[in-house]
């Protein structure tokens, strides 16, 4: 089973996930934990940094249309970037990004929260 990991940083009212490694079925509900966690918390402003992540399968997709809507509801959202071409175009083919922002860098990420 390839690796995975899933890393929390705060940056003022937004909290920055970092994923790291192969995302998939097996790997899913440590994302899963970490963005529940993240809601248990009342923390809705996400950034999802994809640098690091060198494979997503549908399980891993499905995470994030699964914790989209509770998220919106609080007047919250998740912001994806850093994505490689090849992840990206995932999404793409999916419709990811008429659903969500998906941004070139963290930054931009965290400014679009905080404007």
């Amino acid at each position: 089973m390839e690796s995975f990991e899933v890393t929390k940083k705060h940056d003022g009212n937004v909290v920055v996930l970092n994923i790291k490694g192969y995302l998939d079925a097996h790997t899913a509900p440590m994302l899963e934990n970490g963005l529940q966690s993240l809601i248990d918390q009342g923390q809705f402003r996400i950034v999802v940094n994809f640098k690091d992540l060198i494979y997503i399968s549908s399980a891993g997709l499905g995470v994030f249309m699964g914790f989209i809507e509770n998220i919106r509801n609080n007047q919250g959202d998740i912001k994806l970037t850093n994505m490689n071409p090849k992840i990206f175009r995932v999404f793409d083919l999916l419709g990811f990004p008429m659903l969500y922002d998906i941004m070139e860098d963290e930054q931009q990420a965290i400014t679009k929260f905080n404007s």
